[in-house]
């Protein structure tokens, strides 16, 4: 199933050259799960958590499902939570359409609404609301947790059901809310997450 155009061309132009070496140590345990697995045949269960799964933790869910259909790796089934609920920041939104992805509000609420972000046309849609890290949304064992920022990393030295837990974490755009860089931050912070993940889903060998 292609994706849809526009988020092709936004991955054709991710260099993932521009990774700090840093930052790979973290990268490799999380190529390490996902290459595990495969070669075990067993499912990858991925949940990315941060605080209040608004704005980290989603772009992280979402790039990570992409990525994974983008490089052929099947049985990926990515997830979000926090360590409290609020809502799918609108700015994220607004972020993943300007990168080509297909956004409808399913579920009205004026709280915390639901949202079918889709990638390809016959694909499966990412059911984007935020939830806490175990919500019955959320697997509750054998997964691994990506910690997506360090508040969230920091508070929850054990999630509880995961089979391994990773520290990746990511500046928060939240900081340019309200600024005339907050489009720019976040479209910044949001290639960031999909250039890593491109990093990580390039370096799985297929099953022959």
């Amino acid at each position: 199933m292609p994706l849809f155009k526009k988020i092709t061309e936004t991955i054709s132009a991710l260099d993932p050259r521009s990774i700090a070496e840093e930052r790979k140590a973290a990268l490799e345990l999380f190529i390490d799960f996902v290459q595990h697995k495969l070669n075990a045949g067993q499912e990858m269960n991925i949940n990315f958590i941060c605080t209040h799964n608004s704005r980290r933790s989603h772009l992280s869910q979402v790039w990570a499902q992409v990525l994974a259909h983008h490089f052929g790796i099947k049985d990926v089934f990515c997830y979000s939570g926090g360590t409290e609920s609020t809502a799918l920041f609108p700015m994220v939104v607004q972020t993943l359409e300007g990168a080509g992805f297909e956004i409808s509000k399913i579920a009205e609420s004026v709280s915390n609404p639901v949202y079918s972000i889709k990638y390809a046309e016959n694909a499966h849609p990412v059911i984007g609301f935020s939830k806490k890290l175990d919500s019955d949304f959320n697997p509750t064992s054998s997964f691994l947790a990506i910690m997506t920022c360090s508040q969230a990393d920091e508070g929850c030295p054990v999630v509880l059901g995961a089979e391994s837990r990773i520290p990746i974490t990511f500046d928060d755009p939240k900081a340019f809310d309200g600024t005339p860089q907050q489009a720019e931050k976040y479209a910044e912070r949001s290639l960031q997450i999909a250039t890593e993940w491109y990093y990580v889903f390039s370096k799985i060998e297929l099953k022959q």
